[in-house]
C-alpha cells in the first residue's frame, strides 16, 4: 500500500533546495510534455466517445424494449464495461471454476483486459482508456491553468491512497472470502444482476441530489488534488495498481543527466515524486509517460524493460488500445462478448427490478 516499498530503486542526491515536495507550477505557466500528454488525450478521448456512443444506443435499446422509444434497437455489450462489481465476482468464478460469465460476458473481457494492461503495460487503463480518468485529466489541467493545484507532502500523500485499499479490501472480502461458490453463482444468476445495466442507466439518467453534490465534491477536490478519485477512491485503481507492480515495463530516470527540475513530478498523475527515483515500480503509476514528455532533458526519462533497454514512449498508450481490441476481437470470435437475451425476457426482467423506466 506504501509506495516507498515498491520503489525501492536508489535515488540520486537532490539539491538543497529540491528536498521539499516540488511546488505547483505559477499560475500559467506552461509545462512541456507535448507529444506524450497529447497522445494521452487523443487515445482517452476515443475511449470516452465510445463509451457515450454506447450509452447513447443502450438508452435507445432499453427505451424501444419497454416500449417508450422507436425501435428496433441493439444492446451494445460494451456497457457491462460500467459494472466493476459484477465482472469482479465473475472473475472469481472464473479463476476458481473456469467459468466465464454467461450473463455479462463483455464486462469480464473488458475487466481481464485492463488486468492485462496492467501486468504488461502498467495500470495503462487507468491511464489510456478509463473514462473518469478523462475526466480527472481534464481537471487537473484545469487546476494547473488556474494556479490552484498543490501537490501533497509525502505522508499526506500516502494516507490519501489509503481508503482506495480499504474499499478493494472490503470488496475482495465480500465477494471472494465471505461468499461460497453457491451463493455467487446463484446472485450472477439473479435478476437484479441481470438488470444491473438499467440499473446503471436509471442512475445516471435520474441521479438524485445527493449523487450531484458528490460529484460536484469529487470534480472540485480534483481542481486542487488531481485526480482526487484516482489516487484515493477507485477501489478497481488499486486492484490495478498491485497487479502493475509485476509489469516489466517502468519509467526509468538516468540520474546523470538528471537536473532536478521537478517537472517530471509536477504533472505525474499518481503523484509519484519520479525525480528521487531510478525506477518508478509505483502502483500509482499509469504508464501515462507525461513525465518523459515534461523532461526538458532528452533521453533522461523513458520507458523501459528489467535490463535498462529504453522503448518507444509512446508504447503504453498504444500498447492498452491494442490489448483492449485484441481481447474484444477474440472475445467476440469466441462467443465471449455478447449474451443479450431475447428484449421480451430481457424487458420483463427490467419491469421486475426497475418498474417504469
Amino acid at each position: 500500500m506504501s509506495r516507498s516499498a515498491p520503489d525501492a530503486s536508489p535515488a540520486s542526491p537532490a539539491p538543497a533546495d529540491q528536498s521539499a515536495a516540488p511546488t505547483a507550477a505559477p499560475r500559467g505557466t506552461a509545462l512541456p510534455g507535448h507529444r506524450p500528454a497529447r497522445l494521452r488525450l487523443a487515445v482517452q478521448s476515443a475511449f470516452a466517445l465510445t463509451c457515450l456512443w454506447a450509452g447513447w444506443e443502450f438508452y435507445r435499446f432499453v427505451s424501444w424494449i419497454m416500449g417508450q422509444g422507436p425501435g428496433p434497437a441493439t444492446r451494445p455489450p460494451s456497457v457491462e464495461g460500467f459494472l466493476p462489481i459484477s465482472a469482479f465476482m465473475a472473475l472469481r468464478r472464473l479463476l476458481t471454476d473456469d467459468q466465464w460469465d454467461p450473463v455479462h460476458p463483455a464486462g469480464l473481457t473488458i475487466l481481464v483486459a485492463a488486468l492485462l494492461m496492467a501486468l504488461l503495460l502498467r495500470k495503462g487503463f487507468c491511464g489510456h482508456v478509463c473514462p473518469v480518468g478523462l475526466i480527472h485529466n481534464l481537471l487537473a489541467r484545469a487546476g494547473r491553468a488556474l494556479g490552484w493545484a498543490r501537490p501533497l507532502p509525502r505522508r499526506a500523500a500516502l494516507a490519501l491512497a489509503v481508503p482506495k485499499y480499504l474499499l478493494l479490501a472490503f470488496f475482495i472480502w465480500t465477494t471472494w472470502v465471505a461468499m461460497d461458490a453457491r451463493a455467487l453463482e446463484s446472485f450472477l444468476r439473479t435478476p437484479f444482476n441481470i438488470a444491473a445495466d438499467a440499473r446503471m442507466l436509471a442512475f445516471f439518467l435520474n441521479p438524485s441530489g445527493t449523487t450531484l453534490a458528490v460529484l460536484a465534491l469529487l470534480g472540485a477536490l480534483g481542481l486542487v488534488l488531481p485526480y482526487f478519485w484516482c489516487r484515493a477512491l477507485c477501489p478497481y485503481g488499486a486492484l490495478l495498481g498491485l497487479a502493475a507492480l509485476a509489469s516489466p515495463l517502468a519509467v526509468r530516470r538516468d540520474a546523470a543527466s538528471c537536473v532536478q527540475c521537478g517537472r517530471c513530478t509536477r504533472v505525474c498523475p499518481g503523484g509519484i515524486r519520479v525525480q528521487e527515483k531510478l525506477r518508478v515500480n509505483s502502483p500509482d503509476c499509469v504508464g501515462c509517460m507525461e513525465c518523459a514528455g515534461a523532461c526538458p532533458v532528452p533521453g533522461c526519462l523513458g520507458p523501459a524493460l528489467p535490463g535498462g533497454r529504453r522503448l518507444p514512449w509512446a508504447l503504453p498508450a498504444l500498447g492498452c488500445a491494442a490489448v483492449l481490441l485484441t481481447l474484444y476481437a477474440w472475445a467476440r470470435a469466441t462467443g465471449h462478448w455478447d449474451a443479450t437475451p431475447a428484449p421480451a425476457m430481457l424487458a420483463r426482467i427490467y419491469r421486475m427490478t426497475l418498474g417504469a423506466f
